[in-house]
């Protein structure tokens, strides 16, 4: 089995590609379902966030999964499936491990080491767990690239660079509204972007926060962990409280906040007011960027100017340890892809040695035990000595590239049966 990787983010497509393919919590889980149900998958999950929707499998045949996977995403859009191939992008094997090891240390995003993205993957290898769509193989590749992720943040300072897209977001409205000390802060969506949007904005020391969403229980627990004020989604609209900043990140389909809607709210144009538009589906009508005195941020002016954001020694610190754990996790999976052959191997020979030693005891019945059991310890001294160093061997090669094919050479001069490779296979995959 290898891993797949079929994805498509903000470096391979626009952010209106990204809305249309965009999921929410059903949409992931829907998608989960269809992946898992390809012939050539044995595991599957999603990670789905504002910038980002990727496949992760564990498949057996390539081609047909990522046409399939493909194919999954394409008609996400609503239109023809290869409207979205030019913007899909493959990772198999070890490439897909190297990229999810990338993403979770945050030198894949849209803001450089923002570190989101670790409960963004954390909560794939959850939802992939629960939906029992993931196995042995999904299971440690994201418990180890949540370590590569923990290390890059423990390890080097790249938080201080860019420790989250809201932090990005909120650093570009100060220019237009001020400091955010002392401004008054409405926040639309209860989510993981929406607390840590309050959260960042209370240390701030804004003058007032309040939490707008559609569950009214949701956006009172967040507010009541900041001392907030919290709203329903249908009450915005007769909400008449002065506002400095509006956050929107919300997971809806379609537009939260209309140009009316923000023009309506407007009673003193010359006062500025800073719309962050974190949401995909984009929350809030573009046309609001039209309106006096209105500054608009959204997820595509965002992209443009944080692509290729320097990020100095933090970035090579990171990129080092991501290095370092690529190489240790690929030699580790190459070493454990030759066990079962070794293993098929010692148990033959192991069952030979039994077998002469059986013909030994019916011609030579008269032997003593004493003899009988210097002629067994020889007959397994003389075995493990023939085999040590094919089995080291092979260990060390499966370090290098071209390990399977090293495994199969084993294997086919020895002349294994397969079922009895492939049942020390099975045999390590079900232990727990």
């Amino acid at each position: 089995m290898s891993v797949l990787v079929v994805g498509i983010s903000h470096k391979t497509a626009p952010v209106p590609v990204l809305e249309r393919v965009a999921l929410d919590a059903e949409g992931v889980q829907k998608l989960i379902r269809q992946v898992s149900d390809n012939d050539h998958v044995t595991e599957a999950t999603v990670i789905s966030t504002c910038n980002r929707t990727e496949v992760y499998a564990d498949v057996d045949r390539f081609h047909g999964s990522v046409e399939a996977i493909s194919r999954l995403l394409g008609e996400r859009t609503g239109e023809h499936p290869d409207a979205v191939l030019e913007h899909l992008y493959v990772h198999y094997d070890d490439g897909a491990v190297s990229h999810l090891f990338h993403v979770a240390a945050g030198l894949d995003s849209m803001v450089l080491g923002e570190s989101q993205i670790l409960g963004q993957a954390r909560e794939a290898l959850r939802v992939g767990q629960e939906a029992g769509t993931v196995g042995p193989a999904l299971n440690v590749l994201f418990q180890q690239a949540l370590r590569v992720g923990k290390r890059s943040h423990a390890e080097t300072d790249i938080d201080r660079v860019a420790p989250s897209l809201v932090a990005a977001a909120l650093e570009r409205a100060v220019p237009h509204v001020g400091d955010l000390t002392g401004k008054r802060v409405l926040v639309i969506g209860a989510g993981s972007m929406a607390g840590l949007t309050v959260a960042t904005v209370t240390r701030a020391g804004a003058a007032s926060v309040t939490v707008a969403n559609r569950s009214p229980e949701r956006a009172a627990r967040l507010a009541l962990q900041y001392d907030a004020t919290a709203i329903s989604l249908a009450d915005l609209a007769s909400w008449s409280e002065p506002v400095d900043v509006v956050v929107s990140c919300t997971g809806a389909a379609g537009q939260v906040l209309s140009v009316e809607a923000i023009a309506s709210r407007r009673t003193d144009p010359t006062r500025p007011l800073s719309v962050l538009d974190l949401a995909l589906p984009r929350d809030v009508d573009p046309a609001v960027a039209d309106l006096p005195g209105v500054q608009l941020v959204a997820l595509d002016t965002l992209a443009a100017e944080l692509e290729g954001a320097p990020g100095g020694a933090d970035v090579d610190g990171v990129r080092t340890i991501v290095s370092q754990e690529l190489a240790a996790f690929l030699a580790a999976r190459r070493s454990q892809s030759v066990t079962p052959t070794v293993v098929a191997l010692r148990t033959m020979a192991t069952g030979v040695v039994e077998s002469e030693l059986a013909r030994l005891a019916q011609r030579l019945p008269g032997l003593d035990d004493t003899s009988r059991g210097e002629v067994e310890r020889t007959l397994r001294r003389v075995v493990d000595k023939l085999l040590h160093q094919p089995t080291v061997r092979v260990k060390q090669l499966a370090n290098e590239s071209g390990a399977v094919s090293y495994a199969a050479a084993l294997a086919e001069l020895f002349a294994l049966d397969p079922e009895a490779v492939e049942a020390v296979t099975r045999a390590e995959v079900e232990r727990p």
